[in-house]
C-alpha cells in the first residue's frame, strides 16, 4: 500500500511540476524594446521562429551579475554588469557544447560551453554603471573574470572576449 501511494505521489508530482528529464519547451518573454541579442541553434525555449530574442529588460530579468576585473582594453579595474552566460544558456534550454558569438561586424569565434560552466563569465551590457555603446564594445561584451582566476589571463582566453555581440549560436 505504501509503495502504491509513493508511486501515485511521484506520478502526480511529475505531472504538476515536470520531471527532471522533461525537455518541455518554454516560451521566452517577447521583447518590448530594441532587440540587442538573438540566440539560435540547439535551444528549446524561444519567442520567435527558432530563436530567442532579448531586449535589455529581458536580459536583466534573467538575473544580474556584477564582476570587477581588469581587461587588456581598458584602464584599471572596471565593474561589469550583465547576465551570467551559464544562466542565459539554461534559460534558453541550450543543448550544445559550442557557443559561437557573432559580432556586429559578423566576426565569429567558437567558445567551448565548458568555459561558461566552469567560470562566472558574463555577457556584459554595462561597464561602471553605464550601458555599453558600440564604441565601448557594446551593446554586449563577453567578459571573463580574469583577475579572480589567473589561468584566464592568456592569449587563448583573450581571443574569447568577443565584443559588440549581437547573436549567440548554440551547436
Amino acid at each position: 500500500m505504501l509503495a502504491r501511494l509513493a508511486f501515485v505521489f511521484a506520478v502526480v508530482t511529475a505531472a504538476l511540476l515536470g520531471s527532471p528529464g522533461d525537455a518541455v519547451a518554454q516560451r521566452i518573454a517577447e521583447p518590448t524594446g530594441r532587440v540587442i541579442l538573438e540566440v539560435s541553434g540547439k535551444i528549446a525555449n524561444t519567442n520567435a521562429q527558432g530563436r530567442a530574442r532579448f531586449d535589455l529588460k529581458g536580459l536583466e530579468a534573467l538575473g544580474i551579475t556584477k564582476i570587477t576585473t581588469s581587461t587588456p582594453w581598458t584602464e584599471g579595474k572596471k565593474v561589469f554588469e550583465g547576465i551570467r552566460l551559464r544562466d542565459l544558456l539554461q534559460a534558453v534550454g541550450a543543448d550544445g557544447t559550442t557557443i559561437t558569438p557573432v559580432a556586429l561586424n559578423d566576426y565569429k569565434l567558437d567558445i567551448p560551453r565548458e568555459d561558461f560552466d566552469k567560470y562566472p563569465v558574463i555577457l556584459a551590457y554595462r561597464m561602471d554603471g553605464e550601458e555599453l555603446r558600440v564604441r565601448d564594445k557594446g551593446p554586449l561584451w563577453i567578459v571573463y573574470p580574469r583577475d579572480d582566476y589567473p589561468e584566464l589571463d592568456n592569449r587563448l582566453i583573450r581571443s574569447r572576449w568577443v565584443w559588440q555581440v549581437k547573436e549567440l549560436i548554440i551547436r
